[in-house]
């Protein structure tokens, strides 16, 4: 096998599966999340409301990451993984049923929107495991050499989904209306559930008997803080996403400012991601290892950048380039973050770092999403989003500044020395 092959981990016949099996959830997931973003904003008209489906998701998320974490690393990922899916069925269906002409027609407006946000509480739920799990099946899949590479791939597939759920859930809604589209939500997630059966069980790796759940999330939260790398990309991360959660706001972009309807929306809302599965197809063939810690920054720098070309365009097509250029800066910290994280992590502390990570990254995407919904009622939509751009920008420039070992972060060496380049 070549030494720099960049399909040295799809040559594992598992890891194929794998690949299907994310793409199929975060096509559904992000579809899911498009679909009820539009349908609580038509209905209520009031952008706050689409930031109560970020916090409605992020809190389970946030309080069950680091017990979802101790409980991964024990348990068997396959079976784990199975059970995650189960769950986003339950949450699809119930979704379903809600906006069933035949069905709610008999709740009101309020009782229907308080049912959805408990289905989205439900998510988090989901997704305190679901995170994790997926983290951990990575590793057992294929050798630790091929970790970076797999890394782009498994990026790759994330960002393809995120490229085509919202695509086609922003289409689906003017093609075939909010109830069916979530039906395809349902079946993208019954084909995740039957790809996983092709996988085998795996071995358990965190077989410590006496290890309390408090003394196992302490060894977790210990184990990030002391590697400063993982900390520190991570973090930087989180407040980029955390300010910059424009996206949130879409519907409003898509409904009041730009006048482009559901289709426009679509096309809005997978821009960031195109830009960002190319961006990671690219890297496949030139790796980011070299100078890594200021690629970093310069990237989330840009990403603000884009934000705020983003808020204060009136015309369509530049506010889709910016879009596309923040998920062409995205594609570059996800690369980076995913390999750092893939590198460092020993194999029996997966679970935990995982959930420490989702805290910090995953659940930034909802706490962005409502204090984007909360900025834009207090401040309006444009004055919002321009503000979060440029507090991003103002982050990077402090971290560049006063972390030193940020600017320094580079792991060709790591690569090297582990045979892994």
């Amino acid at each position: 096998m070549p030494k720099k092959d960049p399909y040295a981990s799809l040559r594992f016949k598992e890891f194929r599966y794998f690949l299907v099996i994310r793409f199929a959830l975060i096509f559904a997931w992000g579809m899911q999340f498009v679909v009820i973003e539009w349908e609580i904003y038509s209905m209520t008209k009031d952008p706050l409301s689409l930031g109560f489906i970020g916090l409605a998701e992020v809190i389970p998320a946030v309080s069950l990451a680091l017990f979802a974490g101790h409980f991964v690393d024990k348990l068997e990922k396959r079976s784990l993984l199975q059970k995650c899916i189960l769950g986003f069925l339950f949450i699809s269906t119930g979704l379903f049923l809600l906006t069933w002409p035949l069905f709610n027609s008999h709740l009101s407006v309020d009782l229907t929107l308080i049912l959805v946000y408990a289905m989205v509480f439900v998510g988090g739920i989901v997704r305190a495991f679901l995170g994790p799990t997926v983290f951990s099946l990575f590793s057992l899949i294929i050798p630790k050499k091929h970790y970076p590479n797999g890394s782009v791939w498994s990026s790759g597939a994330w960002q393809m989904g995120a490229v085509l759920g919202p695509a086609i859930g922003g289409l689906t809604i003017g093609w075939i209306g909010v109830h069916w589209s979530l039906l395809v939500i349902v079946g993208f997630a019954l084909v995740a559930f039957v790809f996983l059966l092709f996988i085998e069980s795996k071995p358990i790796m965190n077989t410590a008997q006496d290890e309390g759940v408090l003394k196992s999330l302490k060894e977790g939260i210990q184990y990030v803080y002391n590697t400063k790398e993982i900390l520190g990309a991570i973090s930087l991360d989180m407040i980029a996403v955390l300010f910059g959660g424009a996206i949130a706001l879409l519907p409003v972009f898509a409904q009041d400012i730009l006048h482009v309807g559901s289709t426009g929306f679509g096309f809005l809302r997978a821009a960031p991601a195109v830009g960002s599965f190319l961006t990671i197809m690219i890297v496949t063939y030139f790796p980011l290892n070299k100078h890594a810690g200021l690629k970093l920054l310069a990237a989330v720098f840009g990403f603000g950048a884009c934000i705020i070309v983003f808020g204060i365009s009136q015309w369509f097509l530049v506010s889709l380039i910016a879009l596309f250029f923040s998920g062409v800066t995205d594609g570059i910290s996800v690369v980076i973050r995913q390999t750092i994280l893939q590198l460092k992590t020993p194999d029996h502390m997966r679970g935990r770092v995982a959930s420490v990570n989702g805290m910090f990254v995953g659940s930034s995407n909802e706490l962005g999403a409502f204090e984007s919904g909360i900025t834009a009622k207090l401040m309006g939509t444009v004055t919002a989003v321009v503000f979060g751009g440029t507090m991003t920008c103002f982050v990077v420039l402090l971290t560049g500044l006063f972390s030193p070992k940020m600017r320094k972060l580079d792991f060709s060496k790591d690569l090297e020395d582990n045979d892994l380049s």
